[in-house]
C-alpha cells in the first residue's frame, strides 16, 4: 500500500526551517533538581517495533495477545513505539487497535527503522519518518507524542542531533527515552532459531526464560546503580523491550522476578513524567540510554560505560555455553 504525504509538504518545510535554528538553552540543560527518596526502585515497560508476522509456529494474533495478557494481568500500562511501515494493512491496524484498546499508550518509532547515525539519514529524512508514522496513528485515542530513536541512535554529529531536535520540538514531540537498555532482541533471535532447529520440544525453553530474565534484572540493577549514583533517588525506569516472542513467552516471568527482587512496577504514563526526563544531554552526548548518556556527560563513569551500551557480542559467549 502506498501513502501519499503531499498534504504534509508545508509542515515539512517548516520543520527544516525551524531544524537550522539553535535549540533553546532549557531544551539541552540539565537543570531540574530531583529530590531524594527512599523508595524502592522503579520500572515501567516500553516495546519497540510491532511485528506482524507469525513467529515459531505461533500466530501472530496469538503471541500479540500474549503479552497483552501478561499486562492486563498486572493492570500495567505499557509504552508501545510503534513503525508505521507495516501498520497499514488489516493485521498492522488490528495490532494498533489491540494496543490502543487495552490502555497502552501508543507512540512513534519512525516508518521504517533507519540508523540516524548513518550520513544519509539526514534530518530531511528524519522529518519524512516522523510525519509517516504520526499519521498512521495520530487516529487512535492512545497515541501519545512520544518519540524513539531506533537503535537508540540520534545523529553522530552535534549539529545533526540539534536539527532533528527542533523538528521534534516543532510537532510537540518528546523523546520517550529509555533509561534501561538490553539485548531482549538478542535472546529472542536465538530462541526463534532454536525452536526451528530441534523444535519446541528441544528448545530448552525454560532455559532460554531463565537467561532472558537474569540478563534483563542484571542490566536493570546495573542502569539503577548509575542513575542512582547521578541523580540521588530512584527514578521511574522505562525499561526497553522488544515486541517479539520472548516478551509473550516471559514477560510474565520478568515481572514476577522484579518484584521478587523489589521493584515497584508502575505504568509508562507515570514513569515517563518524571523529572529525570528533563535532564536531556548535550547534543556531543546524545543516543544510547538517558542514563548512559548523562554519565557519559558527567566524565565520571568512563571505567564502567561501553560502548555499544549494549549489543549481542556482551551476551554471545554465555548462550554458546548453555547452548542456547
Amino acid at each position: 500500500m502506498t501513502m501519499k504525504f503531499n498534504s504534509h509538504a508545508l509542515v515539512l518545510t517548516t520543520m527544516l526551517l525551524m531544524a537550522c535554528k539553535n535549540p533553546s538553552p532549557e531544551k539541552t540543560a540539565s537543570t531540574v533538581d530531583t529530590p531524594v527518596s527512599d523508595a524502592s526502585p522503579k520500572v515501567s515497560f516500553t516495546f519497540d517495533d510491532g511485528i506482524t508476522a507469525d513467529l515459531a509456529g505461533y500466530p501472530f494474533e496469538e503471541w500479540n495477545q500474549m503479552i497483552l495478557t501478561h499486562l492486563e494481568k498486572e493492570n500495567l500500562q505499557a509504552a508501545f513505539f510503534v513503525t508505521g511501515q507495516n501498520k497499514l494493512d488489516e493485521k498492522g491496524q488490528f495490532l494498533l487497535k489491540s494496543w490502543n484498546d487495552d490502555g497502552h499508550q501508543i507512540a512513534n518509532h519512525t516508518f521504517s527503522h533507519p540508523n540516524f547515525n548513518a550520513e544519509t539519514n539526514t534530518a530531511e529524512v528524519f522529518a519524512t519518518q516522523l510525519m509517516q508514522t504520526d499519521s498512521v496513528i495520530a487516529n487512535f485515542p492512545n497515541h501519545v507524542k512520544l518519540f524513539r530513536f531506533p537503535y537508540l541512535k540520534e545523529g553522530r554529529h552535534p549539529a545533526k542531533v540539534d536539527s532533528i531536535r527542533n523538528i521534534l520540538a516543532s510537532q510537540g514531540y518528546a523523546n520517550g527515552y529509555v533509561t534501561i537498555d538490553a539485548s531482549d532482541w538478542y535472546v529472542n533471535s536465538r530462541l526463534i532459531k532454536k525452536i526451528k532447529s530441534d523444535g519446541m520440544e528441544n528448545a530448552k525453553i525454560d532455559a532460554f526464560r531463565d537467561f532472558y530474565v537474569q540478563h534483563i534484572l542484571e542490566r536493570a540493577e546495573y542502569y539503577e546503580k548509575l542513575s542512582f549514583d547521578l541523580h540521588n533517588t530512584h527514578i521511574n525506569h522505562t525499561l526497553l523491550l522488544h515486541h517479539n516472542l520472548t516478551s509473550a513467552l516471559f514477560l510474565g516471568d520478568l515481572i514476577k522476578a522484579f518484584k521478587s527482587k523489589g521493584w515497584q512496577v508502575v505504568d509508562s504514563g507515570t514513569a515517563f513524567k518524571d523529572p529525570v526526563f528533563s535532564k536531556i544531554p548535550n547534543p556531543d552526548f546524545a543516543g544510547e540510554s538517558l542514563i548512559w548518556a548523562q554519565a557519559k556527560q558527567s566524565g565520571n563513569y568512563e571505567e564502567i560505560l561501553r560502548y555499544p551500551a549494549e549489543d549481542s557480542r556482551y551476551e554471545k559467549d554465555g548462550m554458546d555455553q548453555l547452548d542456547l
